[in-house]
């Protein structure tokens, strides 16, 4: 039971996206202390604001269900560690970080893909083993999914990325049914191997940067200054911030990467805490919208891909607030539909329009398949 193009569209999410996107543009063109460079990241942002647009409508009136083909899948699966693996040899680094393909003018973050990729194939291993979840292998086989992509990603390195995927991993396997006994043991196993690295394998100095990592405000004066002005920018937004143009902590340059990772930051000091709200309640509509969307999908496989893509973006936000604001790490995570940059944008609307795509199709016009995947009569992978 297909529906017209026009309702397959969630507008009230669509609406949601569109200040928090302007609140991004703004700035971009607005706090830099030079006029030229704030020029280019709002013409390069508008630019992929367009084609994510174009994308999201696109997928919107596509059929999704050609994701759900395990040869598909696993290609994708494939392609993107590969991609993660040749960064480690040829990748383009910044900030000590060899996260980007560089081409010319053009960067790509594979890392953001192979977020999609995970949630893509781990709703379509869960939607196949619903009777048999509490199975302990299916810790093991869905971990080693998360497992490769993490490790590529964890030695680039990118930190933040790498908790992202754990996350995903996490979050839907919960929702799956996964015996929380199991995933205790896990979780005890990995302290305890921590733990032994830590007293016998881990140096001084490799203990220091790990120290510094999960607490940068021991070191102020070197790796943990982005951290202090980031709070500083923050907090002299007071309530009703200091006005579009008027943050001294970016215009003054002692924010650093305004338009990527301390973009809240920046936009805090402008807004004040009346905006910081009002930018959550707007992320909430989305977060909102899109569980909604996920529980009038035609089986199990909907229903996870729209999991996954909600821990993707709340981790994004938690974790890049969290920073902003020195609650956790500095690890360089963009703030979702506002952080400057192509790769994440493109990921996102790429997302949600496969989640609109899902929308053709009611709950009852499938419930054949829903039924087979729910008693895992269905036995591909």
């Amino acid at each position: 039971m297909t529906r017209s193009f026009g309702k397959t569209i969630d507008w009230l999410l669509f609406a949601a996206l569109l200040p928090i996107l302007g609140a991004g543009l703004i700035t971009m063109k607005s706090f830099s202390p030079d006029p030229s460079s704030a020029e280019l990241f709002f013409n390069k942002q508008i630019i992929w604001v367009l084609i994510s647009f174009v994308l999201f409508f696109s997928l919107a009136h596509l059929d999704f269900r050609f994701l759900k083909r395990t040869d598909l899948l696993v290609a994708l699966f494939f392609i993107s560690c590969a991609m993660l693996l040749i960064l480690l040899v040829s990748g383009h680094t910044v900030r000590g970080s060899a996260s980007w393909f560089s081409f010319g003018s053009f960067s790509f973050q594979p890392a953001d893909a192979a977020k999609l990729v995970l949630i893509l194939i781990l709703a379509k291993y869960f939607s196949r083993r619903h009777v048999e979840i509490r199975a302990a292998k299916h810790i093991l086989i869905s971990g080693l999914y998360a497992f490769l992509p993490l490790v590529l990603i964890f030695f680039q390195p990118d930190f933040g990325s790498a908790a992202i995927i754990f996350l995903i991993w996490l979050g839907v396997a919960i929702v799956a049914g996964i015996s929380k006994k199991h995933l205790l043991v896990m979780f005890l196993i990995g302290a305890l191997l921590f733990g032994g690295l830590w007293s016998f394998v881990f140096k001084d100095s490799q203990k220091d940067r790990i120290r510094t990592f999960l607490n940068p405000l021991t070191d102020v004066h070197n790796s943990g200054w982005n951290a202090y002005q980031s709070m500083i920018a923050v907090g002299s937004g007071q309530i009703l911030g200091k006005g579009v143009g008027f943050g001294t902590q970016s215009r003054l340059k002692f924010l650093p990467e305004y338009q990527t990772d301390f973009i809240f930051a920046a936009f805090a000091e402008e807004w004040g805490f009346g905006g910081v709200v009002l930018l959550l309640i707007l992320y909430g509509v989305v977060i909102w919208r899109i569980l909604a969307s996920t529980l009038v999908g035609s089986g199990n496989f909907e229903i996870f891909f729209g999991v996954g893509l909600s821990i993707f973006l709340m981790s994004h936000i938690i974790i890049n607030i969290g920073m902003n604001m020195g609650l956790l790490p500095i690890t360089g995570i963009p703030l979702p539909f506002i952080s400057y940059g192509g790769s994440h944008l493109v990921i996102e609307f790429a997302a949600l329009g496969i989640l609109a795509s899902m929308r053709n199709y009611s709950r009852a016009t499938h419930s054949d398949d829903t039924q087979k995947e729910f008693i895992g009569l269905e036995k591909n992978t």
